[in-house]
């Protein structure tokens, strides 16, 4: 898939840095150098590895409220990005929407610049392209406090109705650990990965490509019910003394016990189990996706029909729907087996239902306003 990467305030600039490293260290490709990420700040961030200077854009830089950032306000960062998007709309002119499959925007959803600026800037994105715009979320941790639980509240409002997908992403699962900024700077590494690993493919001869492999018409498809989504993955080595045979064995009835080895369609099916049981990007009830699709990555002879399509009817019975996709993503020379699992529409999500009661606690408190205004709605009654 092509799609075209858009990073919105800190978070989501840095993490479509992450996304882009990545790309240029192996061979899959996601955007092609089709990039962009904006920010609120009277200072240019050139804070970035893998994102160029001319692809970076700072807006607000004139606004007489405006320092660093815009200290959580969401409604100011609304205000400046309908004031300055035509500064935006000049670099989005350079990329060749044509020739990509949609735009994925990325953004902190708890600070004031990716809640409110991302939402507006998705509902512009929508209006000018007629292909799919998907969102990256981050959802603020909950020792974050009420106000970015809040921003995070009012952003899932106006952008799941307003995006053809939202996947998301909860700090609390994975920026751990005593060093806060290493945290961050790991999980951005783990989302990054998992983002290239489904969405992105190594550029290869048409004439190699087999019947079951993933294209972009499935991905789309997969996610055109909208709502909500979450990705599961789960890795092994080949080489580790045994490789993936012998650890998916040890995940079987019997550990090691080679005299009674399971078939490869087993094998496979342990795989993608552990993608789910293992951290997905947003715990949810996975009986509530609406669709789903899982790629097996890996060696060709690594990779049976009978193993995905096993894999593909479990999938099936976890998630208690017939939407199920399933093929491979063959990669010649890899020493590793992976399966990541996209989760589309998930609807009984535990942590969205907490950040939402922390926000109405926090607008009870008489900190926050009434919390009944999205940042796109409010805008547009006062332009």
């Amino acid at each position: 898939m092509k799609l075209a990467l858009v990073g919105v305030g800190g978070a989501g600039s840095r993490l479509v840095d992450a996304i882009r490293g990545i790309e240029t260290a192996g061979d899959r490709q996601l955007c092609y150098g089709h990039l962009l990420t904006v920010d609120i700040s009277r200072t240019v961030d050139d804070d970035f590895d893998h994102v160029p200077p001319e692809k970076h854009v700072t807006i607000g830089d004139t606004h007489r409220e405006v320092d660093a950032g815009v200290d959580g306000d969401q409604d100011l960062a609304v205000e400046i990005i309908r004031t300055d998007f035509p500064e935006i709309h000049r670099t989005l002119d350079s990329i060749p929407m044509r020739k990509l499959d949609g735009v994925l925007v990325a953004a902190g959803l708890g600070g004031g610049t990716g809640s409110g600026a991302g939402a507006v800037l998705v509902e512009r994105l929508q209006d000018m392209y007629d292909k799919p715009v998907y969102v990256l979320g981050v959802l603020p941790g909950e020792s974050e406090g009420g106000s970015p639980a809040l921003n995070a509240a009012r952003s899932l409002r106006s952008l799941v109705p307003t995006a053809d997908s939202v996947v998301l992403f909860d700090n609390d699962r994975w920026a751990g650990g005593d060093d806060e900024d290493d945290g961050y700077a790991q999980a951005n590494r783990e989302l990054a990965s998992r983002i290239v690993t489904l969405f992105a493919r190594e550029d290869t001869d048409p004439e190699a490509i087999g019947a079951n492999t993933m294209d972009s018409s499935d991905l789309i498809r997969t996610l055109s019910p909208g709502g909500v989504a979450s990705i599961g993955y789960a890795e092994t080595d080949l080489d580790d003394g045994g490789g993936v045979l012998s650890w998916l064995r040890s995940l079987l009835p019997g550990g090691g016990d080679d005299s009674d080895e399971p078939t490869d369609a087993v094998k496979i099916q342990s795989l993608v189990r552990q993608a789910l049981n293992a951290r997905l990007t947003l715990p949810c009830e996975v009986s509530s996706a609406e669709r789903a699709l899982v790629v097996l990555s890996g060696p060709p002879e690594e990779l049976s029909r009978r193993g995905f399509e096993s894999a593909r009817q479990w999938l099936e019975e976890e998630a208690e729907t017939v939407e199920v996709l399933a093929g491979d993503d063959p990669q010649a020379g890899a020493s590793t087996v992976s399966a990541a699992v996209l989760l589309s529409n998930v609807t009984e999500v535990p942590r969205i239902d907490a950040l939402q009661r922390h926000a109405v606690e926090y607008v009870g408190e008489g900190d926050g306003d009434d919390g009944t205004t999205d940042p796109v709605q409010a805008t547009d009654e006062s332009d």
